[in-house]
Parts: structure tokens; C-alpha cells; sequence
């Protein structure tokens, strides 16, 4: 599907409807703009959620962790005998 389309001055760009329904773009979804030797490409941008750790959910992380070395630990002295 081809469309054109206008670039207005302040570089705002208007994807038709039609267009952003065949390539399944929806409102807010980000893409990435990327010159190439053909012209133009326009690509889905991969965003993923990230989690930030406040000083509490670290200290879990730490314990959890401290809790696997004991068990592997155990699991170790178990095989020795």
C-alpha cells in the first residue's frame, strides 16, 4: 500500500488511517525513522517495561539469593559424602 503524504513546517508528519490500519499502527505507538539508500523507513519501535528497584525490593533480591547458596550449599556437602 502506497500513500502520500504531507510534511508540514514544523516536520509534523500524518499517516493515513488506511495505511496505519494495514500495518496495524495504533495511537501512541512509537516508531523508529531511519534514513536508507531507498528513501525512508519507518519501523515499529521495541519498547519493553522496565521495573525500578527501590533499596527494599534489592534487599529481597539479596536474601533470595543468600537463600539459593545456602540450598546449593547443602546440595554440595549432600553429594560429597
Amino acid at each position: 500500500m502506497k500513500a502520500t503524504i504531507t510534511v508540514t513546517s514544523r516536520g509534523v508528519v500524518t499517516l493515513p488511517a488506511s495505511l496505519r490500519r494495514a500495518v496495524g499502527i495504533k495511537a501512541d505507538d512509537q516508531l523508529i525513522a531511519e534514513a536508507t539508500p531507498e528513501g525512508l523507513l519507518l519501523r515499529p519501535a521495541v519498547t519493553l517495561p522496565i521495573e525500578m528497584y527501590n533499596a527494599k525490593r534489592i534487599r529481597e533480591f539479596d536474601a533470595a539469593e543468600a537463600d539459593v547458596e545456602k540450598v546449593l550449599r547443602r546440595r554440595k556437602k549432600q553429594s560429597n559424602r
